[in-house]
């Protein structure tokens, strides 16, 4: 068994960042399930406007708000404006392709992104406006 990637939700803005929330990542709903991720579900957050990486749990957030907000400690490590790639993580005993959704302003879906276009998405830069 190994873990591998099963969900990616790339070049989504922070929206909110709230310190004195208990804890995790909030996603809109919408989000959530285009990358198939769950509610409760473990995720890795990294800021690509810093480099900042976190391990935290997502929080189910309205659907179709867009919103994407770190709560809690994340949010004294990723700021609101940062862009951030959101990653999920399964234990298979086989190969798994990742549902992998490229986000545009105000964290709007874009399109799925395919293995064979891993490293060549530029469409949107990171300094995202909100």
């Amino acid at each position: 068994m190994k873990w591998a990637l099963s969900s990616k939700i790339q070049k989504a803005t922070v929206m909110r960042a709230d310190p004195e929330y208990v804890g995790s990542i909030t996603v809109d709903e919408d989000l959530m399930d285009r990358a198939g991720l769950w509610a409760g579900e473990r995720v890795m957050v990294v800021s690509s406007t810093t480099g900042a990486r976190l391990e935290t749990y997502v929080i189910t957030g309205e659907r179709g708000g867009g919103d994407i907000c770190l709560n809690g400690p994340a949010a004294l490590l990723i700021k609101q404006g940062e862009i951030v790639t959101i990653m999920g993580f399964t234990l298979s005993d086989r190969p798994i392709i990742a549902k992998n959704v490229l986000l545009g302003r105000n964290n709007r879906f874009v399109r799925f992104i395919h293995e064979k276009e891993r490293g060549k998405v530029d469409e949107f830069p990171v300094a995202n406006p909100v």
